[in-house]
């Protein structure tokens, strides 16, 4: 077979990773915090990005609006590639004028400025909040008070210094006599210091030397129940054997139950109210509201400014559209930072719209839901929603990704509709898991507090519902709804 050179044209189309494309990407998958701080970053940034007096650009600019994951517009045409020479000019040159003309007439207002400013500035300290001491910073103040010798103080000090965020010491006492070079007595002796400090059992082994300082603190003996069930018996306390702790301590399990009553109100993670972070609240990025006998989606555009090319700037680069020939390091820095801009303009406008039309599509799956609550449930998986907007499973999972919907039902994560389903026995349309979860929780809270309901009793009355589940599905679902099984709830509501 003889062989030969051969030049052969093939034509094929393919999907080009812009950079702009990339960050219409990266733009859809933040979450609402994070793009409030990647916008005042770009703020910072670009000197002819600037906020408009305006309503959110998605209501401003007639822009193409598609699916990110491919490029493609609702028109047909495919996402600008400038990343090349030419196309970058035809950019700076066409769509900037277009965009320059069409908003040469706007005025534009000033955020923040003049007595705003001011004000806003009057309000900073008065919104500033102090600052939550650490754990470490709450002992060490408190071991400044003590009278002690400075070995012992530098041996508590180090002590504090290898405390966990629930107050427990790392590693043991050996370590620390080691590190500190002293004796094992004197390390023992420092610890004693820091465990009766304020959270009392800070500086604490385990759970058991945790409880049984803070009985002693409280005054309890040794030879009292309360302590000989934390200092023998936590295990079988753990599984709720009452008689069997009663037995060995010889006095009867009522007296071992009022022990248990008291160890409850005991505290076993000392160091876990320290230095939390204050409490944030989730603002929804949408709102599914029931206007007449319709559900309509909002999006929620407070907090994310409308953001416009600085009138200087374009006044600047209007006056000088028609030079094209002239070329600067100034000119071209300047088109870089506005086509920047307008391409974060337009990321920002196309992540609305695709947010919208997912909500929009959930709503209209979910209609049920909205109407009835958790029970009614469709199950849902994002090839349906995709599907429905005739966009790509990838773009639907970016768009609900850490984004928050305020529906008549409640705030729910945008994930949270996307859920497995359960075959229904009675041949009728599969059963949500979420809803399945409602039911066993609807079940166990039923239950008779000194009998409750055991997994398998619980999957044969769902059977009765003619919902197929299995046992070990149930339990799954039991625990990821953070409820125990029967043995310790009938422990647990006998002792409330």
């Amino acid at each position: 077979m003889a062989l030969e050179q051969r030049l052969q044209l093939k034509q094929s189309l393919q999907l080009r990773m812009t950079p702009q494309l990339r960050q219409a990407i990266k733009i859809l998958q933040l979450s609402r915090p994070e793009l409030e701080s990647m916008i005042t970053d770009e703020l910072c940034q670009n000197p002819v990005l600037e906020e408009s007096a305006d309503q959110p650009a998605e209501r401003n600019l007639e822009l193409r609006s598609g699916d990110p994951e491919t490029g493609e517009s609702e028109v047909g045409e495919a996402a600008p590639q400038d990343h090349e020479p030419e196309a970058v000019e035809q950019i700076g040159q066409v769509e900037l004028e277009e965009y320059l003309d069409r908003h040469s007439g706007d005025i534009h207002g000033s955020v923040g400025t003049g007595s705003d400013r001011d004000d806003n500035r009057d309000r900073l300290f008065e919104n500033a909040t102090a600052a939550n001491d650490s754990l470490a910073d709450a002992l060490i103040d408190q071991l400044a008070l003590l009278m002690m010798s400075d070995e012992e103080r530098r041996i508590a000090t180090m002590i504090v210094g290898n405390l966990d965020e629930e107050g427990y010491l790392t590693g043991n006492v050996d370590e620390i006599a080691f590190a500190a070079g002293v004796s094992r007595e004197a390390a023992e002796e420092a610890r004693e210091i820091v465990q009766e400090l304020e959270p009392p059992g800070c500086g604490s082994i385990d759970l058991r030397d945790c409880l049984l300082v803070q009985l002693r603190l409280i005054g309890y003996e040794a030879d009292d129940y309360v302590v000989q069930v934390v200092d023998c018996h936590l295990k079988d306390l753990e599984s709720q054997k009452y008689d069997k702790i009663a037995r060995d301590l010889g006095t009867v399990p009522a007296e071992i139950m009022e022990a248990h009553r008291i160890i409850r109100a005991l505290d076993p993670k000392p160091g876990h109210n320290f230095g939390a972070s204050d409490t944030r609240y989730i603002t929804p990025d949408a709102y599914i509201v029931k206007l007449e006998e319709e559900f309509q989606v909002m999006l929620n555009d407070e907090g994310i400014p409308a953001l416009q090319v600085s009138p200087y700037y374009r006044d600047i680069l209007k006056a000088n559209a028609g030079r094209a020939n002239e070329v600067g390091e100034a000119k071209g820095y300047l088109q870089d930072k506005v086509r920047s801009a307008m391409w974060l303009i337009k990321s920002i406008e196309q992540r609305q719209r695709t947010l919208r039309k997912v909500v929009e599509s959930i709503a209209r799956f979910q209609h049920d839901f909205l109407v009835h609550g958790v029970s009614q449930l469709r199950p849902m998986v994002l090839k349906d929603v995709a599907a429905d907007i005739s966009m790509h499973e990838s773009t639907v999972s970016r768009a609900t990704s850490g984004k928050y919907v305020h529906t008549p039902q409640g705030l729910f994560e945008l994930k949270w509709f996307f859920t497995s389903s359960l075959h229904s026995t009675d041949g009728g349309n599969d059963v949500s898991s979420e809803s399945v979860k409602q039911k066993i929780e609807a079940i166990i809270q039923s239950e008779s507090p000194r009998h409750p309901f055991s997994d398998q009793y619980i999957c044969e009355k769902l059977s009765k519902d003619h919902i197929d589940i299995a046992r070990r599905t149930v339990a799954k679902y039991r625990e990821s709804l953070g409820i125990l099984p029967s043995s310790k709830r009938r422990r647990v509501v006998a002792l409330d």
